[in-house]
């Protein structure tokens, strides 16, 4: 399982952050390089849905994954050779209904990982493993992205993901992941009123949480690329760099912040992602003001790769917590449309506030200030009985 989420983050690590640098290079506007990556998430809310209620039937949860995996490689062989916005769009497009289909099936596949063998582990601690593959492989793909920016290769990125995905299909093909439990055998199942509404505060904290790394990937390029109200602007190259940074910390505090969390209630773990989400947010807005705001930036990264360390295994864990076995399929997608949602939303926002007002001194302040507001949420989480 680790495996196969670390191959597959290799090669989005690279698509997802550097997408924007290389069509910035097409000469794309803010706006048009934001609305991709918007009609991505949109598209990606379609795939959740479908992924979801197939896991809901009981199947094996290969089976979106390997869907998935089709439409990846044909995602990323339009973006390849893309000069033109309508190449550009379908390839996003097709990236979308690849991430919609995989996270729902992919996150589902740990706790019914966790509970096989003689020896079951806590799913908390599943969830923490997993993160950190994800986060080794999405810093080795940044990174290799950077060093193809470096090399005057930047779209090399799309073939390094098309041979990963080629790569993680043979891995599924090897060792299939396992079948999701199907609702038809629990006939007093609650009804969708019941274990939907438990999961509102979690999801709504998951709405500003997911805004983040979606922020990273599309705006945070683009304001280093073209500079802020005192910070002069930064070369590609070194922008790509300092976004790997970022995931590069990520790796190194992913496990040992997981780990600890793992260990405490749900509560504090999305309650320390949001406080350090608004420190990272509140020094990026900061850093516009300064000649030698890059020292800012820098310093930002930390509290950052913490917010994020802190809420991916710890919120994939709330849900699990909160939801029946029998519709955990559906509530992950309903989590997974989340990250849609915010992907969605926040690019478009992002795109308006650097194209018409020139830097992101709005944007990183405002999202600093939802962070703290969605302190409040935490009080409404009520994990069900058999789960505490």
């Amino acid at each position: 399982m680790a495996l196969i989420r670390l191959v597959a983050s290799v090669g989005a690590g690279g698509v997802l952050y550097l997408t924007p640098l290389v069509f910035h290079h097409a000469a794309f506007s803010a706006q048009a390089v934001t609305l991709g990556i918007g009609m991505a998430a949109l598209a990606g809310t379609v795939g959740r849905l479908v992924s979801g209620l197939l896991l809901d039937r009981g199947l094996n949860c290969s089976l979106p994954v390997l869907l998935a995996s089709l439409a990846a490689v044909g995602g990323d062989s339009l973006l390849l050779k893309a000069h033109h916005f309508g190449g550009y769009g379908i390839g996003q497009v097709l990236l979308g209904i690849a991430a919609g289909l995989y996270w729902p099936a992919i996150e589902l596949a740990v706790p019914l990982s966790c509970s096989m063998g003689a020896h079951p582990i806590p799913s908390a601690r599943g969830y923490a493993l997993v993160r950190s593959a994800d986060a080794a492989g999405i810093a080795a793909g940044s990174l290799i992205g950077a060093v193809m920016a470096t090399l005057g290769h930047l779209r090399a990125i799309y073939a390094v993901d098309i041979s990963c995905v080629l790569l993680v299909v043979l891995l599924l093909l090897l060792r299939p992941l396992p079948k999701a439990p199907e609702r038809s055998a629990h006939p007093n199942s609650p009804p969708a009123g019941q274990w939907i509404a438990p999961l509102l505060p979690v999801l709504g904290i998951t709405l500003l949480a997911t805004a983040l790394p979606a922020l990273m990937q599309s705006a945070l390029p683009l304001d280093l690329v073209q500079g802020s109200l005192a910070r002069p602007g930064m070369d590609a190259s070194h922008g790509a760099l300092l976004i790997g940074l970022q995931l590069s910390l990520l790796v190194v505090i992913q496990w040992p912040v997981g780990q600890t969390l793992a260990k405490k209630p749900v509560a504090v773990g999305l309650g320390t992602s949001l406080v350090a989400f608004a420190a990272g947010t509140l020094l990026l807005a900061l850093s516009a003001f300064s000649r030698h705001g890059v020292a800012l930036v820098l310093l930002a990264q930390l509290p950052l790769a913490l917010g994020e360390a802190a809420f991916l295994p710890i919120a994939t864990e709330a849900v699990i917590e909160l939801t029946p076995k029998e519709h955990q399929g559906l509530a992950m997608a309903l989590f997974s449309q989340c990250f849609a949602l915010s992907a969605l939303g926040a690019p478009l926002v992002a795109g308006w506030a650097l194209d018409g007002l020139g830097n992101g001194v709005l944007l990183w302040s405002g999202t600093a200030v939802l962070c703290l507001a969605g302190l409040g949420l935490l009080r409404q989480l009520k994990p069900r009985p058999e789960a505490a």
